[in-house]
C-alpha cells in the first residue's frame, strides 16, 4: 500500500479555487445557453407580494 503524499496547503487551495472556478464557469455557460432557473423560493415570495398588494388594494381602497 503506498502512503499518501503530504498535502501541500498551496495545492490543496489551488485544488479548491480550480474547482470552484470551473463550478462559475459552468455555470455561465448554462446561463447563456438559456438553461437558467429562478429558484422556487424566489418565484413564491413574488407570488405572496403580489396577491399581497392585491388584497390591500381591495381592503384599503
Amino acid at each position: 500500500m503506498i502512503p499518501p503524499e503530504p498535502s501541500i496547503p498551496g495545492t490543496e487551495r489551488q485544488s479548491w479555487i480550480e474547482r470552484r472556478r470551473e463550478k462559475v464557469r459552468a455555470e455561465i455557460e448554462r446561463n447563456r445557453r438559456g438553461e437558467y432557473t429562478v429558484p422556487t423560493w424566489v418565484l413564491a415570495l413574488a407570488l405572496a407580494l403580489m396577491v399581497g398588494g392585491i388584497l390591500a388594494l381591495i381592503i384599503f381602497a
